[in-house]
């Protein structure tokens, strides 16, 4: 699924790579015949936004809003678990998962990084994509709602996954749950931030391929790829529930009121 890795990397920091291959991956996207026309067309969308950017300023306003703002983290965990020591185990079974299907990662990648996540669901099979795609989509739909308040593009792309994955959402009525919420990547809110002590994880002996890791908000290049025979559908349940969001997500066969992804 080629459309879901340039996701991932439109996801990603940006790089010249993929900066001065807009007009190729803008070419792969509208002639996949995998995508429909809705999810092509955010994807599109977003393509054009940023093509005419310099790379300095695509960088600038990517730092503006995924480094600086824990409320837009790319980092998947950070809307479920927070702080709470159960995100260190959480993070190992991630890991268990990528190491099950091929997956090995450097020790720069933490297994929640959402492009890294995406690049792994797209070795996965459709159907078993759609399933890893429905487990966040409470997290991808908060995520296109604060990004839309914010009236960035970039909420175009949580919206194509969205309908990728077939999932119907009220954005409307998300963007008013969290119309009140305090910005968080204010100077006193970082300095803030800042102030606060270290995480500390529990479970730390079984951690230690993990929390030893540096973390980063870019996602390196994996080593190793999963072969043609390790390109199948391994699928174990990573449990998301922790600090849920009460959004509900639906199927698109269902119709939702408001405004649909």
């Amino acid at each position: 699924m080629k459309s879901l890795i340039i996701i991932a990397r439109l996801l990603d920091y940006p790089t010249q790579d993929i900066a001065s291959s807009m007009d190729e991956v803008h070419q792969i996207i509208l002639q996949d015949i995998a995508l429909d026309e809705k999810t092509k067309q955010h994807v599109l969308s977003f393509i054009e936004h940023y093509s005419p950017y310099s790379l300095l300023d695509w960088q600038s306003e990517y730092e503006g809003l995924f480094d600086r703002s824990r409320s837009l983290s790319l980092h998947l965990f950070e809307h479920t678990y927070g702080e709470s020591r159960d995100r260190g185990q959480a993070m190992v079974n991630l890991l268990d998962q990528y190491h099950q299907a091929g997956l090995e990662l450097n020790k720069q990648e933490l297994p929640d990084f959402l492009p890294l996540y995406l690049e792994f669901v797209s070795t996965q099979g459709i159907s078993q994509a759609t399933e890893w795609l429905h487990d966040i989509a409470h997290i991808l739909s908060l995520l296109a709602a604060r990004l839309q308040q914010r009236n960035s593009p970039y909420h175009l792309l949580f919206k194509a996954l969205l309908t990728f994955a077939h999932v119907s959402v009220d954005l409307t009525a998300m963007r008013a749950q969290i119309a009140d919420e305090a910005k968080d990547d204010t100077p006193e809110a970082i300095d803030k931030v800042w102030e606060e002590e270290a995480i500390s994880f529990g479970h730390q002996d079984a951690l230690s391929s993990v929390a030893n890791h540096t973390q980063t908000n870019h996602c390196a290049h994996t080593q190793f790829r999963p072969s043609e025979a390790q390109r199948k559908d391994h699928y174990l349940a990573v449990n998301w529930q922790q600090n849920r969001s009460p959004l509900s997500t639906k199927s698109a066969a269902k119709t939702a009121e408001g405004e649909q992804p």
